[in-house]
């Protein structure tokens, strides 16, 4: 088991839980961060300056590490511009090409790379649950950007090393991702359920998609991973159950797709598709899923 974990990301809202929990377990962070003002040094947790789009790297990020956990890329959540989907790929790619760039110029220790993915790579379907042996993909910018993203990950394996890729679902978190987005309108008393309300949410709590990154890295488990909680649900539900927590009612009709992708344009795939998929294949490894419904992971986070 790893003692000492490189990570990319490491201070992002994913990445913060995964150093919590490695430190709670008596792993030591190494971490790459492109500011400055960001690195810390303290017995288990140093930070090391890296710029991927100039191919600058501190060397010494990878002193004692054995595995790396790659969560670098710029949100899919901003407008999609023609140079905003550029920036999108290039921070996935750029990343993890500098890092087997260095890894094959350098004396290390890594034999464990862990990367993060996305359910994205799923087409959009409303009766088909989807495991990690599907085959088929999206044919949307996402699903171009998965793929691309877990191709540059598998060169990894030619290096010797394991190699795990992480497809993540709808992260809920208590102040940044998904949750406090679909919070607002409901607490302002205009929430709704959007478009026809009937897509599936296959969503994770922050600690879980978290435990499964540390799962992965404590038995040194490879291959894809669908990291989604148990029980998804649809778009009408999740707004349901949140205006109920919140005690807010619901009035309004169901926000239509054509309103939706005015405002959005091509990334309202976002909300109005989504994918039914299986979190079976790490349930039955063993992880075991602290928010496994809706209802106990809302109690936690509202």
């Amino acid at each position: 088991m790893s003692r000492k974990v490189l990570i990319t990301g490491a201070t992002g809202l994913i990445g913060s839980e995964i150093v919590r929990q490695c430190h709670a377990a008596g792993i030591a962070v190494n971490y790459l961060t492109t500011s400055r003002e960001k690195i810390e040094n303290t017995e288990n947790y140093k930070g090391f300056y890296w710029n991927p789009q100039k191919g600058e790297i501190d060397f010494q990020a990878f002193d004692g590490a054995t595995a790396i956990i790659n969560l670098v890329g710029a949100t899919i959540s901003e407008r999609w511009t023609k140079k905003y989907k550029k920036i999108i790929l290039e921070s996935r790619l750029e990343s993890i090409n500098l890092l087997r760039d260095t890894l094959l110029k350098i004396d290390h220790n890594i034999v464990h790379f862990i990367s993060a993915s996305g359910i994205s790579i799923y087409p959009n379907s409303k009766t088909k649950l989807y495991t990690e042996e599907n085959e088929e993909v999206d044919d949307t910018f996402l699903g171009e950007v998965v793929v691309a993203w877990e191709a540059a990950a598998a060169q990894f394996k030619n290096m010797g090393m394991e190699v795990s890729k992480v497809r993540t679902g709808v992260v809920l978190a208590k102040n940044d991702g998904a949750l406090p987005k679909l919070v607002k309108p409901i607490k302002l008393g205009v929430g709704a359920p959007l478009g026809s309300g009937e897509q599936w949410i296959s969503w994770i709590h922050l600690e879980d998609i978290a435990g499964i990154y540390l799962f992965l890295l404590t038995n040194q488990l490879e291959g894809k991973y669908n990291a989604v909680a148990p029980n998804p649900v649809q778009n009408k539900k999740m707004t349901k159950m949140i205006a109920s927590k919140l005690d807010s009612p619901l009035w309004m009709p169901n926000i239509p797709d054509f309103a939706i992708k005015l405002l959005l344009g091509e990334m309202s795939v976002l909300v109005l598709e989504g994918q039914l998929v299986s979190s079976q294949k790490v349930e039955k490894l063993g992880y075991p899923f602290k928010y496994y419904n809706l209802e106990n992971a809302l109690q936690d986070l509202l």
